[in-house]
């Protein structure tokens, strides 16, 4: 019990690691792609509040994947983390899944991991 405790809580710090990555990541793109456009076109685009609060979220989805795919090693550990935080949760009963997805889930990181090693590039280097 101890040892899935503590577990949860090294993944659970890693989750965290990879959402601040994942948000300086958003950032970065953001500002860059306000620089893009500032620079190619003087006039502003007129979007009224209405696209702004029905549109937020395609938005954010579409930084967001911007983003990650700009950095793969961070999709990749991104990923690795979530497959990995599904055990522990389940052994806490915290969350309670079948055993086929805890398997999924060890086979997708374990995947994540050989990829790590294969190919050194495809690891998180952290700011």
């Amino acid at each position: 019990m101890w040892a899935a405790r503590h577990y949860c809580c090294s993944v659970l710090l890693s989750l965290l690691r990879d959402l601040y990555e994942i948000s300086l990541q958003m950032e970065q793109v953001a500002h860059d792609r306000a620089k893009r456009e500032e620079s190619s076109s003087q006039v502003p685009l007129g979007y009224s509040v209405a696209d702004e609060e029905t549109e937020w979220l395609q938005s954010f989805l579409l930084l967001l994947f911007r983003s990650l795919k700009k950095h793969p090693p961070l999709l990749l550990d991104t990923v690795k983390n979530v497959c990995d935080i599904l055990n522990p949760l389940d052994q806490l009963g915290i969350y309670k899944s079948n055993p086929g997805l805890i398997g999924l889930g060890c086979l997708v990181s374990s995947i994540a991991g050989i990829i790590t090693v294969a190919y050194p590039q495809m690891k998180l280097k952290t700011h």
